[in-house]
């Protein structure tokens, strides 16, 4: 296992790569790494949300990132998994660079519609608040640890990195997909909370509807993030979708 700052990779076969959201995390995809690396090449990047100037927080500047990174692994023919805005991310690229791809999952995926601070920009120096809105994204909060809401409170408590989340989910909400997802010709496997309050149950409708090649699945009492609500549930969905002969 190779484990950086940048990047995880896990595994040998055909790869898998994941894609993590706004507040997400290299480890939000542990069950998922764990249970596919036995038979496939699992990388994970991270997604420099934080960390680049604010003139590059916009999706086109992400999706050049994660186009780098595939680049210099020499990465081809793989899974593209993306959650929230990594979905996002994944969707941008799937349509700019298709032949690379060779299966598509989405899981509480932007791109039509969100709703990321509950129609309101986050209030920094309040803790209950983000704690409020935390919670708010997941169906079942018990699950989250004080480490996860406090890293969520001091990059929001952070001038830049706020600057710089706010404006990334700007870049989001304006980028609006629905008119080029019939360019989405790989199969496609929609997973979603059926309490998701981020990307309502009707955003992923409306991606089935639009994608040609997708299939559509919910998890009940699952809200945004399947795979860290719901990961034993998650992992058997996708399975028989990863392992299936194109």
């Amino acid at each position: 296992m190779i484990n950086n700052k940048n990047y995880i990779e896990k595994g040998k076969g055909n790869p898998i790569i994941l894609l993590h959201g706004l507040f997400g995390a290299l480890s939000n995809w542990k069950t998922v790494v764990n249970e596919f690396s036995k038979n496939h090449r699992v990388i994970i990047p991270k997604i420099p949300l934080t960390e680049i100037n604010v003139k590059e927080a916009n999706l086109e500047s992400l999706t050049n990132f994660i186009k780098r990174f595939i680049n210099k692994m020499k990465l081809k023919n793989f899974i593209l998994i993306g959650n929230s805005l990594g979905g996002h991310i994944g969707l941008i690229y799937t349509i700019l660079h298709p032949k690379k791809v060779k299966k598509l999952i989405l899981t509480g995926s932007s791109g039509l519609y969100e709703n990321s601070f509950g129609g309101s920009f986050p209030k920094r120096g309040d803790y209950n608040y983000i704690n409020d809105r935390v919670n708010h994204t997941f169906y079942n909060p018990n699950i989250l640890s004080k480490k996860y809401i406090d890293d969520v409170f001091n990059t929001l408590n952070d001038n830049a990195k706020c600057l710089n989340i706010i404006t990334i989910a700007r870049s989001a909400q304006r980028n609006n997909l629905a008119k080029k997802l019939y360019k989405i010709t790989c199969p496609t496997l929609l997973v979603w909370g059926l309490n998701d309050t981020i990307t309502p149950p009707s955003v992923a409708h409306q991606f089935h509807k639009l994608i040609p090649k997708s299939r559509l699945k919910f998890i009940d009492k699952c809200c945004h993030a399947p795979m860290m609500e719901s990961p034993a549930k998650f992992n058997q969905l996708i399975k028989p979708f990863i392992e299936e002969k194109q």
